[in-house]
């Protein structure tokens, strides 16, 4: 994989959007610090600083596309699980590209590596939501072109 795993990427970007949910320092002045303190030699640096500086000047839009999916208040909901439901928004709403499958998984497996330990059904139940309003056309196709497995 050219320049690194974006996995690693997502991993290394929730620690990021954590620090800076919490500190509300500048995501570049995190960044920074990030890079410094961790090891990133199997990221793809590129798609990390993507999502450090996109996600906080989207904050408002990602946040309205979690909002009614959610069982309380965003400020209430654990704050490593909140940074995992906003990569996951992000990426629903911004990188069309990415199949939804693969953000929603992506995300899950992060909730289950950083989360509570059952922030993961959470995290997969909200941003299921999220895709089936901001993927409806690829997940209508999805239904129509596969098989059924079950």
């Amino acid at each position: 994989m050219t320049g690194g795993s974006r996995h690693q990427a997502r991993q290394a970007a929730v620690q990021a959007i954590y620090q800076w949910q919490l500190t509300q320092q500048l995501p570049s002045k995190i960044e920074d610090h990030f890079s410094l303190d961790h090891e990133l030699h199997d990221v793809d640096m590129k798609f990390f600083h993507h999502l450090v500086a996109e996600i906080p000047s989207h904050l408002h839009e990602l946040d309205d596309h979690l909002t009614p999916y959610l069982d309380r208040e965003l400020e209430e909901i654990d704050p490593v699980e909140r940074a995992i439901l906003r990569i996951g928004a992000y990426e629903f709403a911004f990188h069309p590209e990415i199949p939804y499958k693969v953000i929603l998984n992506e995300a899950v497996e992060l909730a289950k590596t950083f989360g509570a330990e059952h922030g993961y059904k959470y995290v997969n139940a909200v941003l299921d939501q999220v895709a089936r309003k901001l993927r409806a056309a690829e997940i209508q196709v999805g239904r129509t072109t596969s098989p059924s497995t079950v």
